[in-house]
């Protein structure tokens, strides 16, 4: 693996039964079992791979309510406090602060739709602070240039991907969850229609109650359970460059380039939006749900190679519970990093910061980042069979948002009242596609 991750060593017995089977550790499973367990629940969390080491360690770290959609704000907001009360909590350590994102633009247009919204966010109490040319300058003086305006999110932040889902998980176990890695989760049982157990590769766990947290695997589980779930993922590149503490903004981002610090003496580069788009089965079954999103993309997406195919997140296939699965043949999607791309970020990063061109080369990785419709998660029960939970498709969002993921599907599974409204994350506005007509599995 390319991408910094801490491991963990977490291979618990398996449980014959448990309140609870969470599959997949990346960060919104985490903090749903933890959640969960914090309850009292006896909960499993299952991993086919390594905890938290697909998108969950290879994204930004950003930790934002800035730009939110507006079904997502609320779920982000408490987000931030969750981060906070984890650390407090639990004795673990995710790298989470809250050391503001830095916003600058040259372009009127850019500048008048963050306008827009911060007005938008005050009315939900969110604090942003819009700026003039002059404190752009000062703000961005790393960068050495002029800049027309920006806008500064100050309770915004960042926490540290490599660290995030390994530190909750072992929180999780201090709480008497179990943690269980190199684990795949083939499919359920169900009994009167309703989930009776979750078989894993090493043995069944009877349990009332699966939550599927599974990333980039999500829509094809769902196939093998006859569900509908629309998703398509996307490859995106990032580079990191060695910079002393301070050298730069904590996370800056501009048009051109995203500039992040990770958490030790590494800034994460990144061009927002900048994708390959592997093409498999699954995105010919959903192209019609994804044509408008894709449609409003084109300029920043580009045909990349049949990666996706051979990586088997996306398999049209369907598999039995008793031999192995495209899950066991592919532990962790490390995907190949795109040159040209991590060529580009170099270049635009250098001529934004001079301090980059000169900076050791930290690496570059890359991550397939799961994306519905609509750009917003799927949470809550599945209308199909009863004690199936979904708490997937987070689209680019999971892991800022990903303890709010968390806690909601905690409320969702115990009965608790939820911590925002559910509503605009269930899974019933893709049970049909965007034609109105049922699509084949």
């Amino acid at each position: 693996m390319r991408v910094p991750l801490t491991r963990i060593d977490a291979n618990d017995p398996l449980p014959t039964h448990a309140d609870v089977v969470v599959i997949g550790a990346g960060i919104v499973g985490v903090f749903t079992a933890w959640f969960l367990a914090k309850r009292g629940m006896k909960v499993a969390l299952v991993e086919k791979g390594l905890v938290g080491g697909e998108q969950s360690s290879r994204n930004w770290g950003w930790v934002r309510q800035q730009n939110r959609d507006a079904r997502e704000l609320p779920i982000a907001t408490e987000s931030l406090r969750l981060w906070e009360q984890f650390e407090a909590e639990s004795g673990e350590t995710t790298g989470f602060r809250r050391g503001g994102l830095l916003y600058l633009s040259n372009d009127e247009a850019e500048l008048a739709r963050w306008a827009r919204w911060c007005d938008f966010a005050r009315s939900a109490g969110v604090r942003t602070e819009v700026f003039g040319s002059r404190e752009a300058r000062s703000r961005g003086e790393a960068t050495g240039r002029d800049w027309k305006g920006g806008v500064f999110a100050p309770t915004d932040g960042t926490a540290d991907p490599g660290r995030a889902a390994p530190a909750v998980a072992a929180a999780i176990r201090k709480l008497g969850g179990s943690v269980h890695q190199n684990c795949a989760a083939r499919g359920i049982e169900t009994s009167g229609g309703r989930v009776s157990a979750v078989v894993t590769e090493h043995g069944t766990i009877r349990t009332p109650i699966a939550v599927l947290s599974g990333g980039a695997w999500a829509s094809t589980f769902c196939r093998q359970l006859g569900i509908r779930f629309p998703q398509a993922t996307i490859r995106a590149s990032v580079a990191a460059v060695s910079l002393p503490t301070g050298s730069l903004p904590d996370a800056l981002h501009t048009s051109g380039i995203t500039i992040t610090r990770r958490g030790d003496a590494t800034y994460t580069l990144a061009i927002s939006g900048i994708a390959r788009f592997d093409p498999t089965w699954q995105k010919v079954r959903y192209s019609r749900d994804f044509l408008p999103m894709f449609s409003s993309r084109w300029r920043s997406l580009s045909f990349g190679t049949f990666e996706g195919v051979r990586s088997g997140h996306e398999s049209s296939a369907r598999w039995r519970l008793d031999e192995p699965t495209p899950m066991e043949r592919m532990r962790v999607l490390d995907p190949s990093v795109d040159e040209p791309t991590v060529a580009e970020i170099r270049r635009r990063a250098a001529a934004l910061c001079p301090a980059i061109a000169a900076a050791p080369v930290a690496g570059a990785w890359a991550g397939y980042i799961d994306m519905t419709p609509d750009g917003v998660p799927v949470i809550g029960e599945s209308a199909q069979i009863p004690g199936f939970v979904f708490a997937a498709g987070l689209s680019g969002h999971g892991f800022g948002i990903g303890p709010g993921v968390g806690h909601l599907t905690a409320d969702i599974v115990s009965g608790a009242t939820p911590i925002v409204d559910p509503q605009p994350y269930q899974h019933a506005r893709f049970e049909q596609s965007v034609w109105g007509k049922v699509a084949d599995f």
